[in-house]
């Protein structure tokens, strides 16, 4: 069956001009039926009736050239703005129209896309000094890994211009392989610009409807050395006043016994003074041992082996081998997390026995529990001591307000913690006297 053919569409014009013609046929109508049977003569009645058509078509012409006209100036500024020019104005009208408001309204509109092109030309702008100027080497590749964007430490780092590298597939400059897997990561690489240990992380994003990769390359040599320089100079310091707090006054006592030995004739209690100074030197030499044996139970910790720990069990063991007095276990979920247990049982056993240390002092209590919160589950061990008077120092190696204390405690507790991505915090209590260490741990 053949399709129904559609009557032709008339445009917006010839539908502005039929609508003004047949507003003023029946004007014309009477006009002409009054003219052609009023007894008038053909000369008269053909020069009137030709006078009274004229000004009739001339009339509707006007009337759709009033109406096209703007709408033609609308469409020109319209076509104007979406190509990107802002500067062109619509001429406004009389005040009170509706011709005026939407004239007024369009140029309204032109101003706010010309600032803001203006606004994100500046700060397109700023982006791309920003990312000149930073020591930072960035990558963007689009869904066919095909370079799109890179800055000046980029092609430093590839050691050749952006000219070359656009366009390039990542396979051919080498970065194919950090497009897949964990989004970040710290490698041992050798680049064409330079070799080192470099931290490279992933990001996606989407420019015009489809994916693209960011890579992020950060040369992590320089500050790693400098944090290692760092550490050894703070080393050095520590071992050096130590061991100059423990060499100098056997130093001391070492000539005073030699210079005693010297004498010919030595005083009635010399073997008294020799032992006494024999001790000295024997009790400093043991506590340098033992200031060398901690720190290198500090440096060598050992990575946390995971496997299941039922947290609740290991809190209750750790509660019962305090026996100087009773720990009171405050009941908490039944989580299972995967840790070390003998590293994080020997970090709540050091938290415990400091608490007891503190609630010892004035006669108080200890309590221990945990709570879940979120993705992390928090272990609360509590005293009733005295409290923290300098929490500065709480984890500074060897730093210790306890008489024979090493000092390494606390710092030990924080070294695994962190090493199980976790947080350990100690501050004194907001609801009553004495302190409270928080250890949050992943669950």
């Amino acid at each position: 069956m053949a399709p129904a053919l559609r009557p032709p569409r008339i445009s917006h014009e010839q539908r502005i001009l039929l609508l003004a013609l047949t507003a003023g046929t029946p004007g014309v109508l009477a006009a002409l039926i009054v003219l052609w049977t009023g007894g008038y003569s053909a000369k008269v009645q053909w020069t009137v009736a030709v006078v009274v058509a004229g000004f009739w078509l001339i009339g509707s012409y006007a009337v759709r050239e009033r109406v096209v006209n703007p709408l033609r100036t609308l469409a020109n500024l319209l076509e104007a703005m979406r190509e990107g020019d802002y500067s062109i104005r619509g001429r406004l009208s009389r005040p009170g129209d509706a011709l005026h408001e939407v004239m007024q309204q369009v140029n309204a509109m032109g101003a706010t896309l010309r600032a803001q092109r203006l606004g994100a030309l500046e700060a397109t702008t700023l982006l791309r000094k920003v990312m000149e100027e930073i020591d930072v080497a960035v990558f963007a590749f689009d869904e066919q890994r095909r370079l799109r964007l890179v800055n000046r430490a980029g092609e430093r780092l590839l050691a050749q211009p952006a000219e070359r590298a656009l366009g390039a597939t990542a396979e051919a400059l080498a970065l194919d392989r950090f497009l897949e897997g964990e989004t970040a990561q710290t490698v041992q690489r050798t680049f064409p610009g330079g070799s080192g240990r470099w931290g490279i992380s992933r990001t996606s994003f989407r420019e015009s409807g489809l994916p693209h990769q960011m890579l992020v390359v950060t040369d992590l040599t320089r500050p790693l050395r400098e944090e290692e320089l760092q550490a050894w100079q703070r080393l050095v310091r520590v071992l050096g006043h130590e061991l100059n707090n423990s060499l100098t006054p056997i130093k001391s006592i070492a000539g005073s016994l030699e210079r005693l030995l010297a004498l010919e004739t030595k005083p009635e209690d010399w073997e008294d003074d020799m032992r006494g100074g024999l001790s000295v030197i024997a009790s400093r030499s043991e506590a340098l041992s033992r200031f060398l044996g901690a720190y290198a139970r500090l440096a060598k910790l050992p990575r946390p082996r995971f496997q299941p720990l039922v947290i609740g069990d290991c809190v209750r063991r750790v509660a019962g081998i305090e026996t100087r007095l009773p720990v009171t276990v405050e009941p908490g979920p039944e989580l299972t997390i995967s840790a070390d247990p003998d590293q994080i049982e020997q970090l709540l056993i050091n938290l415990v026995r400091n608490a007891a240390d503190a609630s010892l002092e004035t006669g108080g209590g200890v309590s221990l529990g945990w709570t879940r919160g979120g993705a992390q589950i928090e272990v609360r061990v509590r005293d009733e001591g005295p409290g923290l008077s300098n929490t500065a120092n709480l984890f500074v190696p060897f730093f210790t307000t306890k008489p024979g204390g090493s000092g390494i405690g606390l710092v030990f507790c924080r070294q695994i913690a962190e090493a199980h991505g976790g947080a350990l915090r100690l501050e004194n209590r907001a609801g009553g006297r004495g302190c409270e260490a928080l250890l949050t741990l992943p669950l």
